[in-house]
């Protein structure tokens, strides 16, 4: 049960538990955070984790399929879906997150331009709202393009787990025709040897009865 540069199935699946912990942790904080920097640095890694930790669900989803026993591949089905669900759990939460900070910003831009100061000071909170703005606009095209790259990802994984299994179907047919040439071939070498075997006791045969009728031809005379 193991993936090419990936790990086995045991593997992938406490490395996503573990990054399920740690963006879990990571979008508490996040709402917590004030900063619009630093929340959108925070937003754009928590995203990027679940990214990840779909594409470790695409890999795992391609080997549980791979594991013979039933009981066993059952359970590590349930594995994976359980992981998969937390993620798009996250990535709910996150979106609502991302969504109450646009809308927050637009509603707080919103009053500062009811104001209608003449004074320097409706400038300056007008632009630090537009920095705001576009610093969580700027997370959000990144988590767009996030998601785009994790999609074609599993997409990929999902193409190379469905042709692995048709190798592996392939395979299966290839030793069966090999295992029935080998036992055609064995009936043929077995049917030659009766075939020889039946040709000696013919000629065997055939010489006796010749010396059995010399024999009476000469007792009779």
């Amino acid at each position: 049960m193991a993936v090419d540069g990936g790990g086995t199935l045991s593997e992938l699946y406490q490395r996503s538990r573990r990054l399920l912990l740690k963006t879990r942790d990571d979008l508490e904080r996040l709402e917590r955070l004030a900063s619009a920097v630093d929340s959108r640095e925070l937003s754009v890694a928590v995203r990027r984790d679940i990214s990840q930790i779909q594409t470790l669900c695409s890999e795992m989803d391609g080997l549980w399929r791979s594991v013979a026993s039933k009981p066993q591949r059952d359970l590590w089905k349930r594995k994976v879906e359980q992981i998969a669900e937390e993620a798009d759990s996250l990535r709910e939460s996150l979106d609502r997150y991302m969504q109450r900070q646009q809308r927050r910003m637009q509603e707080a831009q919103e009053r500062a331009e009811l104001l209608g100061r003449s004074n320097g000071e409706s400038s300056h909170i007008l632009r630090i709202f537009d920095e705001e703005a576009q610093a969580i606009q700027s997370a959000r095209n990144s988590s767009r393009m996030l998601e785009e790259a994790t999609a074609t990802g599993a997409a990929i994984l999902a193409k190379y787990s469905e042709q692995r299994e048709r190798l592996k179907r392939a395979q299966r047919k290839a030793l069966d025709v090999l295992n029935t040439l080998g036992l055609s071939n064995s009936l043929l070498r077995i049917i030659e040897r009766r075939n020889r075997v039946d040709q000696w006791i013919k000629y065997a045969g055939m010489i006796l009865t010749l010396i059995i009728v010399i024999a009476f031809l000469r007792w009779a005379r």
